[in-house]
């Protein structure tokens, strides 16, 4: 049974522009099997600053940040972790005592995944997306070895500032590029979105790469991922990013570090 909700219960909650369960539903089922006095709520906002503003003010104990959120969030913090500070953006912010603190556990994740599917750090790669995340997604890339690689962005500035940042190169579109590996950070195939049906990378790129990384969290399988796993490509799904992400955001708030079964109980629920 859930524990009973009481005075004393500290709340976690995420802030995206479009929620989703996988939070949620991650978090709490951690929270009832270590009988922890926690809930985990989701929620969105058209006032990033009265938001955050209320994170501290109601003794919030912990906050998620999604897009489009994670940098505008920045100048009502009150210290950024390096892991924050080195790529300018937020996906966690933790509240000691009306003190924020921020982090970003979207690198750690993407560098644990890199590393657990071996993908060839020889290996060219295409990003499609120049936003918060991209900016996660890219360091962490950089930091792992990869020496070539392509910034697809339709926004030149931020596309082209990206891409130098990191040191690779900033293109419009993908064109008749041949890359190794596909890596989408945009909000193309989300579920409920815009463009949820649409494919982030056209067919014949994606038959030319042989690693599709989609960041996307989705309810199901995104049409990327989808099309990645017919034509037979190794693929990394937003719901792995989402689980080890996640835990990191755990530890944070909690102090305790769940043991590996647990977590892929925790994540199986989430993805149910």
């Amino acid at each position: 049974m859930p524990k009973e909700i009481n005075k004393d219960t500290q709340l976690c909650m995420s802030l995206s522009g479009r929620p989703g369960n996988f939070g949620t539903r991650f978090h709490n089922y951690l929270y009832q099997a270590l009988d922890l006095n926690f809930i985990y709520k989701a929620f969105s906002t058209k006032d990033i600053e009265a938001a955050v503003k209320g994170v501290r003010a109601l003794g919030i104990r912990g906050c998620a940040v999604s897009m489009p959120f994670k940098e505008a969030c920045i100048p009502f913090l009150d210290e950024l972790d390096p892991s924050a500070t080195a790529i300018q953006s937020v996906n966690t912010i933790v509240n000691d005592d009306g003190v924020l603190r921020a982090y970003n556990t979207d690198y750690i994740a993407v560098a644990k995944l890199l590393d657990q599917y071996q993908v060839p750090r020889d290996a060219v790669f295409a990003l499609r997306g120049s936003g918060g995340m991209g900016k996660a997604v890219v360091a962490a890339i950089r930091d792992a070895g990869f020496k070539k690689g392509y910034i697809i962005a339709r926004n030149e500035q931020t596309g082209r500032a990206l891409a130098a940042e990191y040191g690779y190169e900033w293109k419009s579109d993908v064109g008749d590029l041949a890359v190794d590996m596909l890596v989408n950070v945009t909000p193309i195939g989300m579920a409920g979105g815009a463009e949820a049906d649409a494919l982030a990378f056209e067919p014949a790129v994606i038959d030319r790469a042989s690693v599709v990384f989609d960041v996307v969290a989705s309810a199901g399988e995104t049409p990327l991922i989808r099309y990645g796993i017919k034509q037979s490509k190794q693929v990394i799904t937003g719901y792995e990013v989402a689980a080890l992400q996640a835990v990191e955001q755990f530890v944070l708030y909690t102090g305790q570090r769940p043991s590996d079964e647990l977590i892929k109980k925790a994540a199986a629920h989430a993805s149910a």
